[in-house]
């Protein structure tokens, strides 16, 4: 039994719901993290039944900049010490920046960076302080090149790399890990939140989310600074850096327009 608590966000569906379940098993604390009550309600009773593990829900909008303060101060007069953070919560948007409402996109910019770099800053003392724990944030594939059609959000992965990989290098020693999980095209509900609509079958290459979050897991758990999720997806992050950026730029554009978003 690991004697930590995770605090997990995102934790209603997809790869958070299934890191929920991975950190579940090896029986540490949970607090999930999302704006659907009931979803987060129904994992939480499963996961107490399967599991004998305590599981908190925290109902919260992160797009609301006044969230990340929130739940670090209520934490905190509750004496409870999160071990363990999960940056899982984000979205994305498909179309060109231009035409996409751009409250929608600075609300993209508020939970995939501003929020994850706030509660990384308000947790990670107090781990380094303890001499333990660690940060894992959920970036993409996405991260490696820019991407035409859903600019904002390969922009906003992008961040979640560098960041994670910076602050990696800055904790190394003290007991604290901080790990970047990439994942590429996954089964979630990530397509509709960002109304992608595919004109082709699915092309094969598509994970689980639950492939994801076990191997994103075991990734965490050995201190890995940065792990790509998939073979193919690690041959594509391959390719990204042996091509001229023009031919990035244009593959995405066409892979975005329509085809298949390189995003998870």
């Amino acid at each position: 039994m690991k004697d930590e608590t995770v605090l997990i966000t995102g934790a209603s569906s997809g790869i958070g719901l299934e890191l929920a379940r991975c950190f579940a098993a090896e029986r540490c604390r949970l607090i999930l993290l999302a704006r659907n009550a009931a979803a987060l309600e129904a994992l939480a009773a499963e996961l107490r039944q399967q599991h004998g593990v305590e599981a908190r829900v925290l109902v919260a909008d992160l797009a609301l900049a006044e969230t990340p303060g929130r739940i670090f101060n209520a934490l905190q007069q509750e004496g409870v010490n999160v071990d363990v953070l999960v940056n899982n919560a984000g979205f994305g948007a498909h179309g060109k920046f231009a035409g996409l409402p751009l409250r929608r996109q600075l609300d993209m910019v508020q939970v995939n960076v501003t929020a994850l770099m706030q509660l990384t800053g308000l947790f990670l003392p107090g781990m380094l302080g303890r001499g333990r724990g660690g940060v894992m944030n959920i970036a993409s594939t996405a991260a490696f090149q820019s991407g035409p059609r859903m600019a904002v959000y390969y922009a906003t992965k992008a961040f979640a790399l560098s960041f994670s990989e910076a602050v990696a290098v800055e904790t190394r020693g003290t007991g604290v890990t901080v790990t970047a999980v990439c994942p590429g095209p996954t089964h979630t509900n990530f397509g509709k939140a960002a109304n992608y609509q595919s004109v082709r079958p699915p092309l094969r290459g598509f994970m689980t989310a639950r492939a994801v979050a076990e191997h994103g897991h075991r990734a965490f758990r050995r201190g890995r600074f940065v792990v790509v999720s998939g073979v193919q997806n690690r041959l594509l992050t391959v390719f990204v850096r042996l091509l001229p950026r023009f031919v990035i730029r244009r593959a995405v554009d066409w892979l975005n327009a329509g085809r298949l978003p390189l995003n998870s």
